[in-house]
């Protein structure tokens, strides 16, 4: 395909394995969707999807913080761990676009360049970053060891008009009801062989694939973590995206056919429907008891907020405007009206330290908490 065709054209087979891949993740979400679990393991299952997401998505590249350090990292502001500041930085921008991400999807946004480019600059820089402009040079892929070329992507001046064919291609994929698993996985293949980018390519291509199963209803209830299946067999996954032989984008990877990459993903996906459809009829079967009366009340900001208590006495609004990706003054509007409705007090009253607490009523929920639930649209 060249850089001036309107949409992009990929060249594919459903095989019989990708149509039962099809059926088992099929059978395996309807599954999940149709047992009724409580409150609080939904939430469990939600927040520990999500940071094995953050955490093996970032692994994939090179973050060197285990699991535990980025379920730390993500749920409060004062983690750090010396000599893995940038390693901090990447999961907490991780973990914000992946928020997003399912925001997003909720929402059903059209998939476009601009949210494309809002998702990269979430990744790369941070909730207040603005959108990423595309690379302006070549990104030459080396190997770390013999510095030889793994791949040369398209041309700078060609990334613009691959990346307008690619959004044309999954509006006509849409339309044409294209399986979401399968508009996933090409749409994840197409945007790392373009590799827009400088860096962030594959964090945002596995997260592109995340909002299109999501926005299509394939998110298994928030339980959905297909980075930790790619990192765990990251030979395959490598192995599975290199459909061509030459290094070169133009020299055959532009025309490939994309079928053995397809095969993986669908597999892929099937695999992590399976496993979610276990443990969501295992957490069934234990039947454990509804979520206190008082823990429903809080929506999805206050109970990350809520989640800060876990390690600390005490809060700033500061605190929350980290966790959440608030300016200073939403964050002050937020803890004002949590005061109000009850589960927060002051603990500190000085305008220059003002600290928060939690309210006795709500002390004896800390360390039974199944938190974190994405931030809502500011």
């Amino acid at each position: 395909m060249s850089s001036s065709s309107s949409i992009w054209q990929p060249r594919y087979t459903l095989t019989p394995a990708i149509a039962r891949g099809l059926m088992e993740i099929e059978s395996a979400r309807a599954v999940v969707e149709n047992t009724p679990l409580p409150p609080a393991v939904e939430s469990e299952l939600r927040h520990r999807a999500r940071v094995r997401s953050t955490h093996y998505s970032t692994r994939i590249e090179g973050n060197r913080l285990t699991l535990a350090q980025a379920e730390e990292a993500v749920a409060t502001r004062k983690a750090q761990f010396h000599g893995r500041e940038r390693d901090v930085r990447e999961v907490r921008n991780y973990w914000n676009a992946l928020l997003r991400t399912e925001e997003w999807a909720a929402k059903k946004a059209p998939l476009s360049e601009e949210l494309i480019r809002r998702l990269h600059a979430l990744v790369e820089k941070g909730p207040r970053a603005r959108p990423s402009a595309y690379r302006d040079g070549q990104n030459v892929i080396r190997d770390s060891g013999s510095n030889a070329i793994v791949y040369l992507p398209p041309e700078a001046k060609d990334v613009p008009g691959l990346m307008a064919a690619l959004v044309d291609w999954f509006k006509a994929a849409e339309e044409e009801q294209l399986p979401a698993p399968v508009a996933a996985g090409l749409a994840h293949y197409q945007f790392v062989t373009i590799h827009p980018y400088y860096d962030g390519n594959g964090r945002t291509a596995r997260l592109l694939a995340t909002f299109i199963l999501c926005r299509a209803g394939y998110g298994l209830n928030g339980f959905l973590s297909l980075e930790e299946h790619h990192a765990k067999d990251l030979e395959a996954y490598y192995h599975s995206l290199a459909v061509h032989p030459h290094h070169n984008y133009y020299e055959g990877r532009a025309d490939a056919d994309l079928t053995p990459w397809l095969d993986y993903f669908v597999a892929s996906v099937a695999s992590v429907f399976k496993a979610v459809r276990e443990e969501a009829l295992q957490c069934a079967r234990k039947g454990l008891p509804a979520e206190p009366e008082l823990m429903r009340k809080l929506d999805r900001r206050a109970r990350r907020v809520f989640a800060l208590f876990t390690k600390q006495d005490r809060i700033t609004t500061s605190e929350v405007a980290g966790v959440l990706g608030l300016s200073d003054r939403m964050a002050r509007n937020l803890v004002q009206a949590w005061v109000t409705e009850g589960w927060l007090v002051v603990a500190q009253a000085s305008k220059r330290s003002r600290a928060y607490g939690l309210a006795e009523s709500y002390r004896q929920f800390i360390g039974n908490l199944s938190e974190i639930t994405p931030h809502e649209e500011r």
